[in-house]
């Protein structure tokens, strides 16, 4: 076949979502337009097409761009701005990677005394309404810095535009949370449900979350880890560390399921950076 001769029809699309409709992967779907004469050019174009028709028909959404890292090469250290952050685990589905040594032992304890005094219980996004409540599956305590409020949020986070390559006013004032002994936040999702009547107002401040990048401000004695139950991952709490997950897509096809798993012995200090597609009012 005449590559420049051959069109992506709608027969050839239907015929590529019943492949996948019938489990066929892509790349045996490929294997067999490449064997019956299709560039492989021409056969993946349609492919991506046809599934992303697919894809949309059962309600899932085109992936949006979203923070990342520069790990080309598997860099075991990356600059992020004023700091070099070490690479400790990355994952690709879901979008998960651990940094080590993201903040200093003193930026954790300026944060920690900063925050202390301004604590209250904390609340999650009610997106039937879009404010906010006190929920069971989140039990600690915690309150939120202002965007550039002071010098150490401010410096946090340039470093945190730099390592995700997102602008800083695409982020929501950080957030410190302290959990003690059996506090938890159950499994959740960071995304704001597409389904729920609240979420257009959430979304008039910069639309969706597209990354979430979690800081331990302190190591628990014991507990405390962020689980991804999807996948059966947990990273472990340790100050100075810090885990990033992105989900293009606010469906749980991301797999970014997560949870503060409970503190068993001491207590565990986290500071939460939301990432948004756009300007965070």
């Amino acid at each position: 076949m005449d590559p420049t001769r051959q069109a992506i029809t709608p027969e050839l699309r239907r015929w590529i979502v019943e492949q996948a409709r019938a489990g066929q992967p892509p790349d045996g779907v490929l294997a067999a337009m490449r064997a019956s004469g299709w560039h492989e050019d021409v056969a993946i174009a349609a492919i991506e097409q046809a599934l992303q028709d697919f894809l949309q028909e059962q309600g899932i959404a085109a992936p949006v761009p979203v923070p990342a890292p520069e790990l080309e090469g598997s860099p075991s250290v990356v600059r992020a701005g004023d700091r070099d952050v070490q690479v400790l685990l990355q994952m690709a589905l879901p979008r998960v990677v651990v940094f080590g040594a993201l903040l200093s032992a003193a930026e954790c304890e300026q944060l920690i005394e900063l925050a202390r005094p301004r604590l209250a219980r904390s609340q999650t996004v009610q997106q039937a309404t879009g404010g906010s409540e006190v929920n069971a599956a989140r039990t600690s305590r915690g309150m939120f810095f202002q965007r550039g409020e002071n010098e150490v949020v401010a410096r946090i986070e340039r470093r945190i535009a730099a390592l995700l390559h997102w602008p800083l006013d695409h982020g929501e004032g950080l957030q410190v949370l302290h959990y003690g002994p059996g506090a938890e936040y159950q499994p959740h999702h960071d995304y704001f449900d597409p389904a729920q009547p609240g979420t257009p107002t959430i979304l008039r401040r910069g639309g969706q979350r597209v990354g979430t990048v979690v800081m331990y401000l302190n190591t628990p004695a014991r507990g405390g880890g962020t689980t991804f139950p999807d996948v059966g991952l947990e990273v472990g709490a340790v100050r100075g560390n810090a885990v990033f997950f992105s989900y293009g897509r606010a469906h749980p096809v991301t797999k970014t399921l997560h949870g503060g798993a409970p503190v068993v012995e001491g207590e565990k200090w986290v500071a939460t950076k939301w990432l948004r597609e756009g300007v965070f009012t």
